[in-house]
C-alpha cells in the first residue's frame, strides 16, 4: 500500500533561515503539513486488522459526556498564591494551551483566577442590583434575566498577570500553559449591559461603574460608563452554549471583551453608577503597572497584542529532523489580529504565518506555520500585529517602563530554545 505524500519544499519555498517555509508551498501542496509517510499494519490480504474494540459492544450512552480516559493527562495545572490553610480559595489554574487545538477553549479547561476561592450559590437565592446614579434602581434574579433577549459574543478573557512566570529574573521551565495560559477563548450568551443600563436611565452626570462579585473576597472593579454603553460588555449566563460552570462566575458574570481579566468579574451581585472611580483594593494594590521611578500606573485596562507557540514548545517536541507545522495562537484586546510572524534564528529574519479564518475582534486566533527541521540548535519566536497597528514588542521593548519585578500586562515576544535532541526550552531573547 503506497500513501500520499507533500511536494517537497524547493530552496526558493524558503520564507527565512532556520527551515521556516513560505505560504506558496503550503498552497500548491494538496494536502495539509504533515508526515511524509503513511505506517499502516495491515494484514496479508492488505485489509486492516480488526481490533479488540471493533469486536464486542461498546459502552452505553452518559448523561454527561467526559472526554477519553485516552486524554485524561490534559487537564489545568494548579498554582496555590498562599501556604495550605492560609487565604483558602485564593489561587490560579492554567488553560493547557500547548494540548490543545483550534481556538475555542473546552469549559472544563478555562483557566481559574479566584480571591478567595469558589461560592456555592444558589441561582433561586441570588440577586443582582444595578442602583447609585440611575433614575431607578433594578433588581433582577436569574429567571427575569433569562427572559430577556440574549446576543452571542466569541471573545477571550485574559488574566493580566498572564505570563507572570516570565516577568521572573530567570526563565521557568515550564510548559506554554503554566506560562501564558491565564487565557481562555469562548462564546458569551447573555444581555448586553448597556440594555440594563439604559432601562435604569444613567444620570447624564455619570462616568464610572463598579461592578463587585458575590464571593468572599467582593471582587470589585471601576470601570468607564463609556465601554458599557459601547455595546459589547454583557451580563453573561451561558459558556460555549451551557449554562457558565461554578468557577467560570455561576450564575453570572461580567464579560468586558478586550481588557483585564479581572474586570469580567464572576458571581456577579451588583452594579454602581457613579460620577468618580471607586479605588476599590482590586485597583490599587492589583493589577497597576510599576513604573521606573516607583509610581504605579493605574486603570490600564486593554490587554495588549500577544502570542505564543505551542507546538514545538516545552513538552511537545518534535521527534527529530523532518517536516513539521508550527502552530501557535495570537489575539489583541485592541481588535482583529492582522498578521503573525515567525522566525526561527533568533528575530534575525521572519515569516509571514498563514491565519486561520477569518479573526474576530478580541478572539483568539491560531496561526500555523511549514518548518523542515534540520536538526540543529535554533530559537523560535512569534510576533502578532493587530488591526490598529500594535506590533508586540521584544521583551527587552516590553520592560523599557517598567520596575524589573513588574506583574502584569506581560505581553512581549516569547523565545524557545530548540535543542539538538528536540528538547524545547524557555529562554530570554
Amino acid at each position: 500500500m503506497t500513501s500520499s505524500r507533500l511536494l517537497p519544499p524547493s530552496p526558493e519555498d524558503h520564507a527565512a533561515s532556520g527551515g521556516l517555509i513560505n505560504r506558496r508551498w503550503l498552497l500548491r501542496s494538496s494536502l495539509a503539513v504533515g508526515s511524509l509517510g503513511l505506517s499502516t499494519n495491515l494484514t496479508r490480504a492488505g485489509q486492516l486488522e480488526v481490533p479488540e474494540w471493533s469486536s464486542k459492544p461498546g459502552l452505553g450512552m452518559s448523561a454527561y459526556g467526559q472526554p477519553s480516559p485516552f486524554e485524561d493527562g490534559v487537564v489545568r495545572s494548579r498554582f496555590d498564591l498562599f501556604p495550605e490553610g492560609i487565604g483558602d480559595g485564593s489561587g490560579v489554574s492554567f488553560t493547557p494551551l500547548e494540548k490543545l487545538a483550534g481556538t475555542i477553549t473546552p469549559n472544563g479547561l478555562f483557566f481559574e483566577r479566584h480571591h478567595s476561592g469558589i461560592p456555592e450559590i444558589d441561582p433561586d437565592a441570588h440577586k443582582f442590583v444595578i442602583h447609585g446614579m440611575v433614575e431607578r434602581s433594578l433588581l433582577f434574579d436569574v429567571e427575569s434575566l433569562l427572559k430577556y433577549q440574549m446576543v452571542s459574543r466569541t471573545c477571550f478573557i485574559e488574566c493580566a498577570g498572564n505570563s507572570f512566570f516570565n516577568s521572573l529574573g530567570e526563565p521557568q521551565q515550564r510548559t506554554a500553559g503554566e506560562i501564558h495560559g491565564l487565557i481562555g477563548n469562548a462564546e458569551w450568551t447573555g444581555i448586553p449591559l448597556r440594555v440594563l443600563l439604559e432601562e435604569a436611565g444613567i444620570d447624564p452626570r455619570a462616568k464610572w461603574l463598579v461592578a463587585e462579585g458575590a464571593d468572599a473576597a467582593k471582587m470589585s472593579r471601576s470601570i468607564p460608563v463609556e465601554k458599557a454603553l459601547e455595546g459589547d460588555a454583557m451580563i453573561a449566563l451561558y459558556q460555549n452554549g451551557e449554562r457558565l460552570r461554578p468557577e467560570q462566575g455561576y450564575p453570572m458574570r461580567l464579560v468586558v471583551p478586550g481588557w483585564q481579566g479581572s474586570m469580567n468579574v464572576k458571581w456577579l451581585r451588583r452594579i454602581k453608577v457613579s460620577d468618580t472611580p471607586f479605588h476599590t483594593k482590586d485597583e490599587t494594590s492589583k493589577y497597576t503597572l510599576l513604573q521606573k521611578d516607583g509610581k504605579s500606573r493605574q486603570f490600564t485596562y486593554q490587554m495588549g497584542v500577544k502570542s505564543v507557540i505551542t507546538f514545538p514548545s516545552p513538552g511537545m517536541t518534535p521527534a527529530g529532523p523532518g517536516l513539521y507545522n508550527i502552530s501557535g495562537l495570537a489575539w489583541s484586546g485592541g481588535g482583529r489580529i492582522k498578521r503573525v510572524e515567525v522566525s526561527a534564528d533568533g528575530g534575525r529574519s521572519w515569516s509571514d504565518a498563514v491565519i486561520d479564518a477569518q479573526p474576530l475582534p478580541q478572539a483568539v486566533t491560531r496561526f500555523q506555520q511549514p518548518w523542515q527541521w534540520d536538526g540543529g540548535p535554533l530559537t523560535l519566536m512569534s510576533r502578532a500585529t493587530d488591526e490598529t497597528g500594535a506590533v508586540q514588542p521584544t521583551r527587552e521593548a516590553w520592560y523599557e517602563p517598567y520596575a524589573a519585578d513588574q506583574l502584569f500586562h506581560q505581553n512581549s515576544i516569547q523565545s524557545w530554545s530548540v535543542l539538538q535532541d528536540g528538547e524545547v526550552r524557555n529562554v530570554y531573547a
